[in-house]
């Protein structure tokens, strides 16, 4: 088979084919010599007689296993058909194909053009059938092979790994380590920053806030620049991406995790191709050992982190999301009582819109009528309220807890800037040695090496600043009275640094959820509170009818104004509205116009200074008739002296003309020499009478 003469002169006019493949890029990369030997067959074909010998080598790299795509093997395809190719020539038929599709497709096509298959053992004319038979042999041979190895390889992989032995990749923040295994990364840099994520997660509840809270304190994290070594790091700015990843990672929890993804088979232009990455659940991980190694979180956070994430994703009915924003505090707290569907937020109304909570997907959904709506503003009030009163008997531990983490956070944004300066002065330092280590003869070295240096330096002074900064905001930056802010829970709810973000995460962290249903008979929204500590609460909210609007004065204003309309003059009734801080129903403060106003719609008779008798007497009237002025009168009634009446607490006095003549009255009202005061039957005098 040796013999040129086995070869006619029509294969040997056609060009000779070489095929080179090799199935990885590492063994691209690393065994040269089996691609140096695939070349070699070059000068084969010419000694075999060939004038013109083509090289295919466009799949080096690639698998022949037949599940991914070969553009050299489909070149020699067309090639075939067309009939150019006289024969092929191969290391050996595993090179060709590792499936007996494909070798089975180019051993039909050599035989129908008569082309010829050459390797290292000889020459084959698959139109004989024992080379026919004896090239079939080879190639079920070669696929079985890959199945034999492959497996071997695959068992051996998943046993040691079921020990926690295989040193499969590892995330950041762990390294492999030859005598105890693994274990924590010993930069301490890496670790803080690692550890900054988890806790900046557990205050936040939502892995895009966490992002954006670490972005806006610019804080870095490292990216491999050794590829997947992962020995060297370059620090770059934080992003999303690396945020989720390590918040999705199990290996930060002390697990050791192998087989949490798979691959899945597909047919694609009528061949099978596979695809890789794809991740599996939990319960159906290969091989989970927990506590196999130094851990950063427990896995019991751990799996409240994934239930978070998953609940801030696709907002399911067991959950709900996190603290997100907007106009409506109970946005995503809210499930119909009637369908048990979660309602949703819509706003409405001109300039500020206001939220509006409405159940309204059987509607859309099924063009059923909907269950109900509801306004926003009364129910958020109403629920603020209780919130507020849940919260009061611990006021004073949370506030205590509160200024603890105010510290703890500021102490982090100290330690990570420092620990970046410190990286930066040891890289300026590195850098130094190495240029003085450097001869100075040699200036294309020495050049860089100063380059690198200076680049060194100016790091270690952007760190710099950037620390000054920090301390120098911190410092600026008052601590806040958290202990005072505990004696007046409403005005810590309603201080303009409170965003809405943040009370509704203290509303989720507080609550369940809220079955929201609708009392037809006395028109009331009916809130019933799933606490998260197994209580349960009911809290009812008037709803107004169709036409009322929400800028209506309160019941309390209208109940005062009914008390003193009667008695007092509009600009009496406005004075005490507004020392009993009650504002009109746009917030606004009273004047008697809009006394007036309020008092013609509501249909409350007006004062009418005819109709006094002259029984009662304002102060100034009897200020007036006593002769003194309105403080000696106001003494008098504080000390109880002169009895006076009010219809609602800090509403103008009201004193019986009678009571002016009773001599007690008279005589400290006369009284001049002396403080206006009452002197007690048992009081002694602190100064002698002679």
């Amino acid at each position: 088979m040796a013999n040129t003469d086995l070869l006619p002169a029509t294969v040997l006019r056609r060009k000779a084919v070489v095929y080179v493949r090799q199935s990885t890029q590492t063994q691209v990369q690393n065994n040269l010599e089996s691609q140096r030997r695939q070349y070699d067959l070059v000068e084969e074909a010419r000694r075999r007689g060939f004038a013109q010998v083509e090289v295919i080598d466009d799949d080096l790299g690639r698998s022949a296993s037949g599940m991914v795509a070969r553009p050299g093997f489909d070149r020699l395809v067309a090639w075939l058909c067309a009939g150019e190719v006289g024969a092929v020539l191969c290391f050996d038929a595993s090179r060709l194909a590792r499936n007996g599709r494909d070798w089975h497709h180019l051993l039909e096509l050599c035989g129908l053009v008569e082309a010829r298959v050459i390797d290292l053992d000889g020459v084959y004319d698959p139109c004989r059938p024992n080379d026919r038979l004896l090239l079939g042999m080879k190639g079920s041979i070669s696929e079985f092979e890959l199945g034999v190895l492959r497996a071997r390889m695959f068992e051996a992989a998943r046993a040691k790994a079921q020990r926690g032995e295989l040193r499969i990749s590892v995330p950041i923040g762990y390294v492999w380590h030859r005598e105890v295994g693994l274990g924590f990364d010993p930069d301490i840099r890496l670790q803080e920053a690692i550890r900054l994520i988890f806790a900046r997660f557990r205050k936040l509840g939502s892995a895009r806030q966490a992002f954006l809270s670490l972005a806006a304190e610019q804080v870095h994290f490292p990216r491999p620049s050794d590829g997947k070594k992962m020995v060297t790091f370059d620090w770059t700015p934080i992003r999303y991406r690396n945020v989720i990843a390590v918040l999705k990672n199990p290996f930060y929890a002390g697990t050791y995790a192998y087989g949490k993804s798979e691959k899945r088979t597909a047919l694609v232009d009528g061949r099978l191709r596979k695809s890789y990455g794809h991740s599996k659940p939990v319960e159906h991980w290969e091989v989970m050992l927990q506590g196999h190694h130094e851990a950063y979180i427990d896995w019991s956070e751990f799996e409240r982190n994934q239930k978070q994430l998953a609940v801030n994703a696709y907002g399911r009915v067991d959950g709900v999301k996190s603290g997100r924003g907007g106009r409506a505090l109970l946005a995503g707290m809210l499930c119909c009582a009637r369908c048990g569907r979660r309602l949703t937020v819509a706003y409405t109304g001109r300039g500020a819109r206001q939220p509006v909570y409405r159940c309204d997907r059987p509607h859309v959904q099924l063009a059923q009528p909907r269950c109900f709506t509801f306004g926003g503003r009364r129910a958020d009030e109403a629920m603020a309220r209780e919130l507020l009163r849940a919260v009061e008997p611990l006021a004073v531990e949370a506030a205590s807890l509160a200024e603890r983490r105010h510290m703890e956070v500021q102490a982090d944004q100290r330690r990570i800037v420092n620990l970046e300066l410190q990286q930066a002065r040891y890289e300026a330092t590195l850098a130094e040695r190495r240029y003085a280590a450097c001869d100075p003869d040699n200036r294309l070295i020495a050049a860089q090496l100063e380059r690198s240096w200076e680049s060194a330096l100016q790091r270690v002074q952007a760190c710099q600043r950037r620390v000054d900064a920090v301390e120098q905001t911190l410092s600026a930056v008052a601590t806040p009275d958290l202990g005072g802010l505990a004696q007046d829970l409403a005005a810590a709810w309603d201080a303009p640094g409170v965003t809405m973000r943040t009370r509704q995460q203290l509303l989720h962290t507080l609550v369940q959820e809220i079955i929201a249903d609708l009392d037809e008979k006395t028109r009331e929204i009916v809130l019933t509170i799933h606490w998260r500590g197994g209580q349960h609460s009911e809290v009812r909210v008037a709803k107004p009818r169709s036409g009322e609007h929400g800028c209506r004065t309160s019941d309390e204003a209208l109940a005062v104004m009914r008390s003193m309309a009667g008695k007092w003059s509009d600009e009496h009734i406005a004075a005490t509205l507004n020392r009993m801080a009650l504002p009109t129903g746009q917030g606004k403060t009273w004047t008697a116009h809009r006394v007036s106003s309020v008092r013609m719609v509501n249909d409350i008779r007006a004062y009418r200074s005819a109709n006094k008798d002259g029984q009662w007497l304002t102060m100034s009237e009897a200020a007036a008739k006593l002769g003194v002025n309105n403080h000696r009168i106001r003494r008098l009634i504080k000390q109880g002296i002169l009895y006076a009446e009010q219809v609602v607490p800090r509403a103008p006095y009201q004193i019986r003309a009678s009571d002016l003549l009773d001599p007690r009255v008279i005589e400290a009202a006369a009284r001049t020499l002396g403080p206006c005061q009452a002197v007690g039957e048992n009081q002694m005098s602190m100064f002698s009478s002679t």
